[in-house]
């Protein structure tokens, strides 16, 4: 088999799998398709932009509507999270950004803000129900909450509000990164 048909084949397997199954991320996909069809071999992995393109195909072929049904929904409520709080500079990322959000997915808050303590004080004061925790980036540590809404899981990863310059833009094809409220409002009316 050609590595190009190889590498194909890993992409559509592993966005299957992200689209039915959930809670994975692209390179741990692609390694346990890999690994389901008998091509262990990590020389030809797919890279992420092909298992996004996959997985564009998978969801318009087999969850259609319903997948542009959760979207909408999602990125609805992302616009509810972001207006509230709109104090911590939230921008939306990830596949409620970009497209992707099948059954499965949450939705990613990245918020830039030199209070992190303010906010925890303010999901407390608003009642909100949430865990604590951290996400690692670049060996750095980031506070982080999950958030439980009946909807979707809502996270949120707190940086450093002068991080945000630093960080790049956009994606290796040029579609951006993170998007603020305005943006995402944009996003509703086009779907």
């Amino acid at each position: 088999m050609r590595p190009n048909d190889t590498r194909r084949r890993i992409a559509h397997e592993a966005a299957r799998m992200i689209a039915e199954d959930g809670g994975m991320d692209y390179g741990f996909a692609k390694r346990k398709a890999a690994r389901q069809l008998g091509m262990p071999d990590n020389r030809n992995l797919p890279d992420n932009r092909e298992v996004e393109d996959a997985l564009r195909s998978y969801l318009a072929l087999y969850q259609g509507q319903e997948q542009q049904d959760r979207l909408s929904m999602l990125r609805q409520v992302a616009v509810e999270y972001m207006e509230l709080l709109e104090d911590f500079d939230p921008h939306l990322t990830g596949p409620v950004l970009n497209g992707t959000a099948g059954r499965h997915s949450d939705i990613d808050l990245q918020l830039f803000t030199d209070s992190g303590k303010e906010l925890e004080f303010f999901l407390m004061n608003r009642q909100l129900a949430y865990r604590p925790g951290e996400t690692r980036s670049e060996g750095q540590a980031y506070p982080h909450y999950s958030l439980e809404d009946p909807r979707a899981a809502v996270e949120l990863t707190i940086y450093p509000a002068a991080e945000l310059r630093n960080m790049r833009r956009l994606q290796s094809d040029g579609s951006p990164r993170r998007a603020r409220l305005e943006q995402v409002r944009a996003l509703l009316q086009g779907i």
